[in-house]
């Protein structure tokens, strides 16, 4: 793979990101710079590239793969060293995995719904999460040549946006076998706004841990802080007693989750339907979904495609509806017995909202609603 395999466009003066964001796939927060997926265009198990959603929290950077380079350094490692693009490429075996990434904050509107609150941060509703085949180098194949010591602790990535966003995670994790830095997503080199010339992909975690536009990698042999681990990324609350420099426990593994791949509120025919949607339960496995139409029992929904730690399943059911107004309910549970809840317990940022959803379901002919399709 040449050092010049592409080169990112420079944001223009009005916009921060790099690639459409057409409203027919995804969602505008508002921002400039965070873009949700709709659910309701998601037709296959990996999200397409062109849809999977942004988080951003500067201007996508203009890197070049001819200056760019990665360096590892900290006092957790015996050596200093820097990689080249090509290094990453050449030097080392090449990993493919597909893995789900998801944003602490999504369905943050929801949650206030829920509470009848807006939380601050980016207003996203379900779309801030997404799965591709992420390609590259594991993570510990780039530390070991520079030596970790006996008391390394300690692993923070820093990206080379204006910002500078970084998140320190511990070392068995930076060393696990999932975590990678990666150069190719869905078959082709990283999209700009998906983190070229190279990112971390930190399974299971959320998606601030996955850090875009690499540039540095510290080793440390004592605790780091940051931002976005004592600030931000945290949760404050009664619940969540303040940790040291932080302000709440730092957000790390997501809790399970489902998500129904019709609109919000969704608008059907009263004819026989298949309802389909994913599920994600962060580090561990989706065991089972189960859904709930109205006061009716629930019931379990087909689970659609392998069952793995750190990526979501698609699951699906078959419904006949009568026309009229319906709520459509859906809770996953986990390997380790973890159920989604009826609610969220309170946290000032808003994140980590994992609550059964009350989708509101609209039935009746296109005759009395031109929007059904």
């Amino acid at each position: 793979m040449s050092a010049h395999a592409t080169t990112a466009a420079i944001p223009t003066a009005d916009r921060k990101v790099i690639k459409a964001t057409p409203a027919e796939l995804m969602e505008d927060t508002g921002t400039g710079l965070d873009y949700g997926t709709r659910p309701d265009r998601m037709p296959g198990c990996l999200t397409a590239t062109d849809r999977f959603y942004i988080r951003n929290h500067s201007a996508t950077p203009h890197l070049d793969t001819a200056s760019w380079a990665l360096h590892v350094e900290g006092s957790g490692i015996c050596e200093p060293i820097t990689y080249t693009y090509d290094d990453l490429w050449n030097r080392f075996p090449l990993v493919s995995m597909i893995r789900t990434i998801e944003c602490a904050g999504n369905r943050r509107v929801l949650f206030g719904e829920e509470f009848g609150h807006t939380f601050g941060g980016t207003q996203w509703g379900r779309g801030a999460i997404g799965t591709a085949e992420w390609t590259g180098v594991r993570l510990r194949d780039l530390l070991e040549p520079a030596g970790i010591t006996p008391g390394a602790r300690e692993v923070m990535p820093e990206a080379l946006d204006e910002i500078r966003g970084r998140r320190p995670m511990p070392l068995g994790k930076a060393c696990a076998d999932d975590t990678l830095v990666a150069l190719a997503m869905n078959g082709d080199v990283l999209p700009a706004d998906h983190g070229f010339p190279a990112r971390l992909v930190v399974s299971g975690w959320l998606g601030a841990a996955s850090i875009k536009w690499l540039g540095r990698i510290q080793v440390s042999d004592h605790p780091l802080y940051a931002p976005w681990n004592t600030e931000d990324y945290v949760l404050i609350g009664p619940d969540f007693p303040a940790e040291g420099p932080a302000r709440g426990p730092a957000i790390t593994a997501l809790p399970v989750a489902s998500l129904v791949e019709l609109p919000w509120p969704a608008r059907l025919r009263p004819e026989p339907q298949m309802i389909r949607g994913r599920a994600f339960a962060g580090e561990n496995r989706v065991a089972a979904v189960r859904y709930r139409i109205d006061d009716g029992p629930w019931q379990d929904a087909l689970i659609a495609s392998p069952e793995t730690p750190g990526v979501w399943v698609r699951w699906q059911f078959g419904w006949n509806p009568e026309p009229g107004e319906h709520t459509l309910r859906v809770r996953a549970t986990d390997d380790q017995g973890n159920t989604q809840p009826d609610s969220t317990p309170w946290n000032e940022l808003g994140y980590l909202h994992h609550s059964v959803l009350a989708h509101p379901v609209r039935v009746e002919s296109p005759a009395n609603n031109p929007a059904v399709p």
